[in-house]
């Protein structure tokens, strides 16, 4: 019998522990600090342990979906953070929809691409 997964937790970087930390708390995650350099972020039952780690090239080609119940109340919430007003490189992409469903992107203070979408 194969063994019941439980979650999955991406590692990011940050070009700016201290920016991307506060980013995220934001964003809506509870901040655990596991160590100096390291800490998770949990949302619900979603976590991702953001690192005090930046490699140019491996933040510029990480991307990270996930999944939402509602894009166009995420969406909602995200427009009312205003976090492109106190994020110098925090951009906002628009809801799109495609056949398989539709999403919405935000790139955080370091670069990481965030897909935030359901599926139809």
């Amino acid at each position: 019998m194969i063994p019941k997964l439980k979650s999955i937790r991406p590692f990011i970087g940050a070009e700016n522990f201290d920016i991307s930390r506060t980013f995220y708390r934001d964003l809506g995650f509870e901040e655990v600090i596991l160590e100096p350099k390291l800490s998770l972020f949990i949302r619900e039952e979603i976590g991702f342990y953001l690192q005090d780690y930046y490699t140019k090239d491996w933040v510029d080609n990480t991307m990270v979906f996930m999944e939402v119940a509602d894009t166009d109340a995420f969406w909602k919430e995200l427009l009312s953070l205003k976090l492109t007003d106190t994020y110098e490189n925090v951009r906002l992409t628009p809801i799109r929809t495609m056949d398989w469903g539709k999403e919405c992107f935000v790139h955080d203070p370091s670069g990481i691409l965030w897909h935030f979408g359901e599926f139809f």
